[in-house]
């Protein structure tokens, strides 16, 4: 696959608190990679520093085939740069006093100096795909959550960018329309076969919407891989504890595919193990069966029982 996007070696402090520290992250052309970790784990600051909205201290960063270097990058470099990229912030950034029509063309008009008939016919196109073509009129405050959210989509669309980079931006919304944008972003991204880096706190939505997620802790990249790879095969205990829900208790690895705890022993998908090593065991909810006690290996007792709607806990 090609690479759009390869950050190398890339460091950012805020005064004695190191953020980003030695971090490399290749995206793929047509890719949607999602970055998720804890507050404070640096998430947010990569994608920020990728479009220089922060100004890293050293790495470098291939857009596209283009060399930045990101310690020491030129502003006329940065305006190139920009001009590949696109930022859709979590609180929308909307000019309350204009219409959506009217915030979708500004960049156009203003940074591109764009004749401002091509441009309000490009900023209605983009209005239409993320399904705003009659809302074009209306004011901010006219207009709900996602219908604002769909106008700052808009707004980064219409420049038509290589690479889109979104910081959480359904976490302003509710529920039910927070899964109907998952989807609308999930068909906006493959018409238009962009480039989407997608940070996000909430790990179903990463799972959802990725076909690469990105685990980060405390400046560092503690795993990058499918959805399927990040919840069935964690790295390491942090992972298995922050992506889904999960038992984790210290076992033996018997030999290849069979692990004991408990006194009993289990078939598992791991290899590579020393005989008798001691690990760690990761038991996800869903891969415990309730059985008659004859047909089964350990006991407990149900303390709690809690109605999901489609499940219970």
């Amino acid at each position: 696959m090609q690479e759009m996007l390869k950050i190398t070696g890339i460091r950012k402090s805020f005064s004695t608190l190191d953020v980003l520290k030695g971090v490399d992250l290749t995206v793929h052309k047509g890719e949607v990679v999602s970055l998720i970790g804890p507050s404070g784990s640096g998430k947010t600051t990569l994608l920020r520093c990728a479009n220089f909205l922060d100004q890293a201290e050293d790495g470098t960063m291939v857009l596209d085939g283009q060399t930045y270097h990101l310690g020491h990058v030129r502003r006329t470099e940065m305006y190139e740069a920009r001009r590949h990229t696109a930022f859709v912030f979590q609180n929308y950034n909307l000019f309350l006093n204009k219409t959506a029509l009217q915030n979708v063309t500004e960049g156009l008009i203003v940074a591109r100096k764009m004749p401002r008939d091509e441009a309000e016919a490009r900023a209605q196109k983009a209005l239409e795909k993320v399904g705003l073509g009659n809302r074009g009129a209306s004011y901010p405050n006219q207009l709900s959550g996602g219908q604002q959210q769909r106008v700052a989509i808009a707004r980064s669309l219409v420049n038509q960018p290589r690479v889109l980079l979104l910081d959480e931006p359904l976490g302003a919304l509710d529920l039910k329309l927070r899964k109907e944008m998952q989807l609308e972003l999930k068909r906006l991204q493959r018409e238009m076969n962009i480039t989407f880096v997608y940070v996000t706190h909430d790990q179903e939505e990463a799972l959802t919407m990725s076909d690469t997620v990105v685990v980060m802790n405390k400046g560092n990249i503690q795993q990058i891989g499918s959805p399927q790879d990040i919840y069935n095969e964690p790295r390491n205990a942090f992972v298995a504890k922050f992506i889904g829900d999960s038992n984790i208790v210290d076992g033996i690895m018997e030999k290849d595919f069979l692990v004991s705890f408990g006194g009993q022993e289990f078939a598992c998908v791991d290899r590579g193990f020393k005989p008798r090593e001691p690990v760690q065991v990761v038991i996800r909810p869903e891969d415990v069966d309730i059985v008659p006690p004859s047909a089964g290996k350990l006991t407990g007792l149900v303390r709690e029982v809690i109605f999901k709607g489609v499940h219970f806990e």
